[in-house]
């Protein structure tokens, strides 16, 4: 990273590098730790037909699990899953994303559904979506509905 002036940015002048946080405590010597950033995630999955009542349950339940869920639309062979996701970068959100399904399967007793789409955009790219009036729409009603 070079010394600290270089990492900081003379006065008045843009950063160049990530921002970074110094760990105080805890020991490590100060290792830096990057700021995380939030990420908007839509998860699809699908499988074979399950009843209606049974995966509104889950997508609930897996809500319930993970309070950071917005919106879960569903039908009886696929759903689709919005919500925020803090990270390091892209790739950290994705994988996190793409591990959701596979976690929660067998404590909220989801359908054995295999993921078939995942989109994975930062806050500024979602916000600019909607203001040009493209992109997934913001996520109202918040919950479990059907298609």
């Amino acid at each position: 990273m070079g010394s600290s002036a270089q990492a900081r940015g003379a006065v008045g002048e843009p950063r160049t590098e990530p921002r970074t946080l110094t760990s105080i405590g805890g020991g490590g010597g100060g290792d830096a730790v990057e700021v995380s950033r939030l990420w908007h995630i839509t998860l699809s999955v699908s499988g074979a037909e399950a009843p209606l009542a049974e995966v509104r349950r889950a997508l609930e339940q897996l809500a319930h699990d993970h309070p950071f869920l917005l919106t879960s639309r569903y039908a009886q062979d696929h759903a689709e899953i919005r919500y925020w996701e803090e990270a390091r970068d892209l790739h950290d959100a994705a994988a996190v994303a793409l591990r959701l399904w596979g976690e929660h399967r067998s404590t909220a007793r989801l359908p054995p559904w295999e993921i078939v789409g995942l989109e994975v955009i930062d806050r500024e790219t979602y916000h600019q979506r909607i203001a040009e009036g493209y992109g997934p729409l913001p996520a109202t009603p918040v919950g479990v509905h059907p298609f």
